[in-house]
């Protein structure tokens, strides 16, 4: 009976063992595939994170990069126009000192010597008031007497330097003014200006 007794425990331990380690078989197992589905989980999730932060970062750079183009597209355009506007001024300053008076006498005196046509009507030079003043001093009645052409000098406040002259009268003119002459003059370098800047801005 004792012998019964024993093995019926032992039966029972080894039963028990076995249960207790099949049931830890199980728990392992589930442990493992949980564990291996959540290290798969992360693992996306980190290669969501990763593939997001190299989009941002890309888009990022693009945008720096069409900012910085920009920038440089705007201070090329801004240094441009500065040239240009150096070019304007140097112009117009080499205009004013040529047309000083005794030059402008020089340069009228030819133009009304070389004049092809037998004007009918009065040469009318519109020039400023100062200017007017110093050719009269002398100029006009020169030319009067070498040309045999009655030359009428008018002021005008809307000439700064040069000036305009009419064959006929006030009908027709030709502008000498150091507007015109600067505007003509830059007309015929700023083409040259943008030529050479391209080169090398």
């Amino acid at each position: 009976m004792a012998e019964e007794i024993k093995q019926l425990i032992e039966k029972i331990q080894q039963e028990g063992v076995k249960a207790a380690e099949d049931k830890a078989k199980v728990i392992e197992g589930e442990a493992t595939r949980q564990a291996k589905a959540i290290v798969e989980k992360a693992n996306l999730e980190a290669e969501k994170i990763i593939f997001e932060a190299r989009r941002q970062i890309e888009t990022m750079q693009e945008s720096q990069k069409a900012s910085l183009s920009q920038a440089g597209r705007d201070l090329l355009i801004a240094l441009r126009k500065e040239i240009n506007a150096m070019l304007d001024r140097l112009i117009a300053s080499s205009v004013r000192e040529a047309l000083k008076p005794e030059d402008m006498a020089k340069f009228l005196s030819m133009l009304i010597k070389d004049y092809s046509g037998k004007p009918k009507e009065n040469i009318v030079i519109s020039l400023n008031k100062q200017d007017l003043e110093e050719l009269e001093k002398g100029f006009l009645s020169r030319l009067k007497d070498e040309t045999k052409k009655n030359i009428i000098l008018k002021p005008s406040e809307e000439i700064i330097g040069g000036f305009i002259i009419s064959y006929d009268a006030g009908k027709s003119h030709y502008d000498f003014t150091d507007k015109a002459l600067a505007e003509y003059i830059g007309s015929s370098l700023r083409p040259k200006l943008a030529e050479i800047l391209k080169g090398s801005i």
